[in-house]
């Protein structure tokens, strides 16, 4: 089903597992048991957020969930019972290479918990290392064909990061690399992934802040019949602001359908929530509120120009 026909997706994620250990909670090495159970205590705030946003009004039948097995396998059970949208990641966390998380037993994982969508986070660059990017093209179309295989669906979350020349050529601001040299390279990256026979479901895409770039990066995924894919916009942990810009290009162009955004909507609260400011029931209503009011936009900016 497509956006014309009326889907739209908002995706919370908080499958984050290394920016919890090292960056909400400034671990030096691996966590014990302790801080395990602290880490999927927040992850339960989260989760809790998600559903009072729902129970508000946020439309179920849209809403979903990107949580990991390392941390939110509970959360992860109690999403899909509950009947919403589930993605879980498949890739090692914290690496600049894609790798499968469970190496050869990914496919067990994925039977396991049996989520809507399988997702990966890829970090490629098509003028980017030759060799790295095969490697991780290789492993995508691995894991591309087995969920093809058995009825499954991918959701791809995209990074395309700058090249030291890239960021060069912009003087090095990496804001002027995002709006003057990242939209081409992404329409680039999805053909090259195309090409090697990887076909998600659903692209997470970095946000663009032209409306153009959007239609051209929804033209490639749809590109010879794939007439089916949709886009989503991820946040990169910006600022909410930063973020309201992005879903506003992208909601009135077809084939956007909504977002996956994760710390934009609950670091704040969280680091709150850590630093004693925040109780427990004020840091999920304040990742209810932040979630909604990203539906919000989003929905405010598809409805307010017409798709043709």
């Amino acid at each position: 089903m497509s956006e014309e026909n009326g889907r739209r997706f908002y995706m919370l994620s908080f499958d984050h597992r290394g920016s919890f250990e090292k960056e909400l909670l400034r671990l030096a090495g691996k966590p014990n048991a302790a801080e395990r159970a602290r880490i999927g205590a927040l992850k339960a705030l989260i989760y809790a957020g998600f559903e009072q946003a729902v129970a508000a009004g946020a439309p179920k039948e849209a809403c979903g969930l990107l949580v990991d097995e390392e941390f939110g396998a509970a959360i992860a059970r109690s999403a899909r019972a509950a009947g919403y949208a589930l993605a879980m990641p498949v890739e090692q966390t914290g690496q600049q290479e894609f790798k499968f998380e469970y190496g050869d037993a990914f496919s067990a994982h994925i039977e396991a918990f049996d989520p809507t969508y399988a997702k990966v986070l890829v970090r490629y660059n098509p003028d980017g290392d030759e060799q790295l990017n095969a490697r991780q093209a290789a492993r995508l179309a691995r894991l591309s064909r087995w969920l093809r295989e058995h009825d499954r669906e991918l959701l791809l979350e995209l990074l395309v990061p700058a090249t030291q020349a890239q960021l060069a050529d912009v003087g090095g601001d990496r804001e002027a690399y995002d709006r003057e040299l990242r939209p081409a390279l992404v329409v680039r990256t999805l053909a090259a992934l195309q090409d090697a026979g990887i076909e998600p479901r659903i692209w997470k895409v970095e946000g663009l802040d032209e409306r153009a770039d959007c239609e051209l990066v929804v033209a490639q995924a749809r590109r010879d019949g794939r007439g089916e894919v949709d886009c989503v916009v991820l946040g990169r942990g910006a600022n909410p602001t930063k973020v309201a810009g992005w879903l506003e290009q992208a909601a009135p162009v077809p084939g956007y359908i909504g977002f996956a955004i994760g710390r934009t909507i609950w670091e704040d609260a969280l680091r709150k929530h850590l630093a004693g400011q925040l109780d427990a029931d004020a840091t999920s209503e304040q990742i209810a509120r932040t979630y909604r009011g990203m539906i919000d936009v989003y929905a405010a900016a598809a409805a307010s120009t017409p798709t043709t």
